[in-house]
């Protein structure tokens, strides 16, 4: 059974540089304050930023054969088309180890609809990962329904970032009210919806499950307390069908010890929080069959 990473993020030579310095010449401060700065508890950083090389080489040691590229929910419209192009270099480059999503910052309307469609020509699969809250656009916003109207209409699928309520606060924290993801759900029922980081405990509002919404694992040992009781309740509430494994690479998941075993640890954690029915899914199945890879 082939494992899918569905939630990794990777950054241009030009950001691995200097990633606090890029941010300030490139307009980028809520990203600045989520993943350049160092942990207090820790003395660490919050997480790394690997070459495309020392990725595949992570992907190898832990096992992992396939990785799905996520860009973030840039402030600025050129940031996210400089992603776009990397992440579409990357996928030519190892089409049997990766496939990327799009980003896009809807508020810049028109340019925002171009992009997805040079996204898509240069072979990137969907949508995310994106905020609307962060990103400054309201869910009435047209400019931004039309972003994911057009992801509907090509059935590509839109991973958003979810903020749990009840989590802890961080530097870049961004409230992301959980009615506002059912509501999504129900104006575009052709999105194919996945709500990062355990969709922040959507169950907990109390709704159906939307037909159109998977969860991803994205992070969790850093944003939920007691680990395994996320995964427990998580499947319980969601289902087998409806979980996708993701690691948030290259952030640092276990930040009291070394980075280098965040994906192995996190993935041993997986199989040993699951049945082996639901490993296959999990691990692999959801993903091939949501996303269109395996």
């Amino acid at each position: 059974m082939p494992v899918i990473d569905a939630h990794v993020h990777l950054y241009p030579p030009e950001v691995n540089r200097d990633p606090a310095a890029w941010a300030v010449a490139h307009g980028e401060p809520q990203w600045s304050l989520m993943c350049t700065r160092v942990r207090k508890t820790s003395g660490r950083p919050v997480q790394g930023f690997p070459s495309l090389a020392e990725l595949l080489r992570d992907l190898d040691q832990a096992g992992v054969d396939r990785a799905v590229l996520l860009g973030w929910y840039w402030e600025n419209q050129a940031n996210c088309v400089a992603q776009n192009r990397f992440y579409a270099e990357c996928v030519r480059a190892h089409p049997d180890r990766l496939s990327a999503f799009a980003t896009v910052h809807p508020g810049a309307g028109a340019d925002a609809l171009a992009e997805m469609h040079r996204a898509r020509d240069e072979g990137l699969i969907g949508l995310g990962e994106l905020s609307s809250h962060a990103q400054g656009i309201g869910l009435d916003d047209p400019r931004w329904r039309a972003v994911l109207g057009l992801a509907g209409e090509w059935r590509w699928p839109v991973n958003l970032h979810v903020t749990e309520p009840e989590s802890r606060a961080y530097p870049g924290r961004v409230e992301t009210p959980l009615v506002d993801f059912y509501a999504l759900a129900t104006a575009f029922p052709q999105v194919k919806f996945i709500l990062a980081h355990w969709g922040g405990r959507l169950w907990r509002a109390g709704r159906a499950w939307p037909t159109n919404v998977w969860v991803d694992t994205a992070a969790a040992p850093l944003l939920y307390t007691g680990d395994a009781a996320i995964w427990a309740e998580g499947m319980a509430a969601a289902g087998d069908g409806r979980v996708l494994w993701g690691s948030d690479y290259p952030l640092v998941l276990y930040p009291q010890t070394s980075g280098t075993e965040t994906l192995p640890r996190f993935l041993a954690e997986a199989r040993a929080r699951l049945t082996s029915d639901a490993q296959d899914a999990v691990l692999s199945g959801n993903a091939a069959r949501v996303l269109g890879v395996g």
